[in-house]
């Protein structure tokens, strides 16, 4: 089979990594997720509490992946460390819910996001929208396999703008007194149901920060991974904690949270503020261009996990083909993209997604404490500091973030859990073509 043997060109460097992380997990929840978060606390110390508590948290999970992908510099990412800690079945078992749904889900909903903001800068009829959605998918995956530098490229100028732009905001929106100080205030309220305030507040900046880990999918394309892995991580995570706490921050200060009346006209309402009618139409703009960059940084780096599972005879050995031109995984990539273009036209991705929070969780919490089995089989080139702290920290945070997802919806979350396990038949399957 043409390719079948090629292996992946480390053809990325320490600037493209860190653009991954960035770019992937700042989408449209930066304009989003800040709305609310404010209505949820109330109190803006315990917001920014709540953002630097989970961008600590962020950190030591950081500084886990770090040590992990060191050990392991390949393609694959948490499916790797799983697979080595715990052995093939748990690392199918992930493998097979973020293939089959996760992935997919989520490049449908970065298309759909697209489409509706691009509505407001050029109106699409909505029948016409999957359409453009599903095409936006297609011409993603096909720059990701025919042009990989490029679309290493376009998502460092995608991302590096969308940084540029969002710290305008801040600074022009503080000094261009268009705002009041008064917003902030009482700046240390107690909320009265803090319990209440606090879960919302968590599972929301957690699942602002989720995806950082994905940059370890493409370890087998970085240049130099064992150094330049850990310092992306560790700089990514960095700058999305500075970004969150710095556009909530000008947010709460330009909208009284009293005014907000939902997530999403939030964002009409800061760019009203700040640019009058003109608001929206810039606002739109820097989203389309955010999610656009985060579809890329997301095609770039999922496929490497089915790679790596097709690799490893768990999943059909044909889906671990190169393309012997452009170097590429590329029927991974066709994989992701129908799926997702699949999910576009039955529309019921947010559904299905929201199964499995809790799982995806999970896995990314064993990934993290797959670090205590192998500090025992020796050192590593990143030796993560301070250990334990750092995944006994991770560990215990995300704990709580369990078990809040975990007890706002109890039946969702056993159903999410009983549908991983339906993949052990066909784990076994797999396990049995490959001939043990």
């Amino acid at each position: 089979m043409p390719g079948e043997t090629a292996s992946l060109a480390r053809r990325y460097g320490l600037a493209t990594a860190v653009a991954i992380i960035v770019g992937q997990v700042i989408a449209v929840g930066i304009f989003l997720v800040p709305a609310g978060m404010a209505r949820s606390v109330g109190s803006p110390a315990l917001l920014f509490g709540i953002w630097i508590l989970m961008g600590v948290m962020t950190l030591c999970g950081a500084l886990c992946y770090s040590e992990l992908s060191s050990r392991f510099p390949e393609a694959g990412g948490s499916y790797v460390y799983l697979r080595e800690a715990y052995g093939d079945a748990v690392a199918f078992l992930y493998g097979w819910i973020v293939l089959l749904v996760l992935d997919p889900g989520l490049t449908a909903i970065f298309a759909i996001g697209l489409m509706s903001y691009l509505d407001r800068i050029i109106p699409i009829a909505p029948t016409w929208q999957p359409v453009f959605a599903a095409f936006v998918v297609a011409a993603v995956a096909t720059l990701n396999i025919v042009g990989a530098r490029l679309s290493g490229s376009i998502l460092k100028v995608l991302t590096w703008t969308k940084i540029a732009f969002l710290f305008f905001i801040v600074f022009y929106g503080f000094l261009s007194a268009r705002g009041s100080g008064e917003n902030l205030s009482p700046f240390f309220a107690v909320p009265t149901d803090i319990v209440g305030a606090m879960a919302g507040g968590l599972v929301g900046a957690f699942f602002s920060f989720a995806g950082w880990w994905e940059l370890t999918r493409i370890a087998g394309e970085i240049r130099e991974p064992e150094r330049n892995l850990p310092r992306a991580l560790n700089i990514g995570v960095l700058i999305l904690t500075a970004t969150y706490i710095a556009v909530s921050a000008v947010f709460m200060y330009l909208v009284p949270v009293g005014n907000i009346t939902n997530d999403e006209t939030f964002a009409a309402q800061v760019g009203e503020t700040l640019f009058g009618s003109a608001g929206v139409v810039v606002f739109s703009t820097v989203v389309v261009a955010s999610v656009l960059g985060s579809l890329i940084a997301y095609m770039m780096v999922s496929p490497r996990l089915y790679y790596a599972m097709a690799r490893d005879g768990l999943f059909f050995r044909g889906i671990a083909a190169i393309h012997p031109k452009f170097e590429t995984p590329y029927r991974a990539i066709a994989i992701q993209a129908g799926l997702g273009i699949a999910l576009i036209f039955l529309g019921t991705f947010q559904e299905i997604l929201s199964l499995f929070f809790f799982v995806v969780v999970l896995f990314i919490a064993g990934t993290v404490a797959s670090i205590l089995v192998f500090r025992r089989q020796g050192t590593a080139t990143f030796m993560t500091p301070l250990y334990p702290l750092p995944p006994l920290v991770f560990l215990l945070i995300t704990a709580v973030v369990l078990f809040f997802i975990g007890m706002r919806d109890p039946i969702r979350t056993l159903i999410g859990i009983g549908l991983v396990f339906l993949g052990l038949p066909v784990y076994y399957l797999f396990r049995t073509r490959r001939g043990n």
